[in-house]
């Protein structure tokens, strides 16, 4: 697999690493506690009206993926050619409407990035069960969109505001509610255990 020059020999060292060090890296344990039944954000409910098939529950959850050193590779790659080609707008610049979710071409807000990787990983052969839609809170308050890799060796960030794809206990963010792993309509709330209290999840 060719790899994007805008990652540098850096990433492709720290790739490298990661799988040399094993199960030292990103134990599965590392996986972001789910609590129960949440309400899906309105823009997804939306979205699922008008992409009906794609919130269709047609698979079986197998299991977090496998993450071997190309999959890994793939996610980085997908993660830097979403966010290098997407000019970051907001859904009110882009549609004159406070939400709404849509694939990308040129321009899209945070939830639009995670809706084109998700597509771009699952025609690479990913399972939707392992690609998951999640809302997070920003240290300053605002809600925002990333993509949860569930994978066994942790749950791994695809975000627009890096290149680098974390494990989800390196980030700043309070995680939220998510996608059901055996469901992409159906949402879970979350308990993220590096908090002293389980953030409240609204609509």
């Amino acid at each position: 697999m060719k790899y994007s020059k805008g990652l540098g020999l850096a990433a492709i060292t720290a790739v490298m690493a990661i799988f040399t060090a094993g199960s030292s890296f990103g134990m599965p344990a590392n996986t972001v506690r789910v609590l129960g039944q949440a309400n899906p954000p309105l823009g997804h409910y939306e979205f699922c009206k008008t992409y009906v098939s794609e919130c269709a529950a047609t698979y079986k959850d197998a299991g977090p993926l496998a993450l071997t050193e190309d999959k890994w590779r793939t996610l980085l790659d997908v993660n830097y050619t979403v966010n290098s080609s997407i000019t970051p707008m907001t859904d009110q610049e882009i549609y004159g409407v406070e939400e709404r979710w849509a694939y990308p071409r040129t321009v899209g807000d945070c939830e639009d990035f995670v809706l084109l990787k998700r597509k771009m990983l699952m025609a690479k052969g990913f399972s939707p069960s392992d690609l998951l839609i999640t809302v997070v809170l920003q240290p300053n308050g605002e809600g925002h969109a990333v993509l949860t890799v569930r994978t066994d060796r942790g749950d791994f960030v695809l975000d627009n505001m890096r290149n680098k794809v974390m494990v989800w206990s390196d980030t700043e963010y309070t995680f939220l509610k998510r996608q059901a792993n055996d469901d992409p309509a159906r949402w879970v709330k979350l308990q993220d255990g590096r908090a002293t209290a389980v953030g409240s999840v609204g609509q």
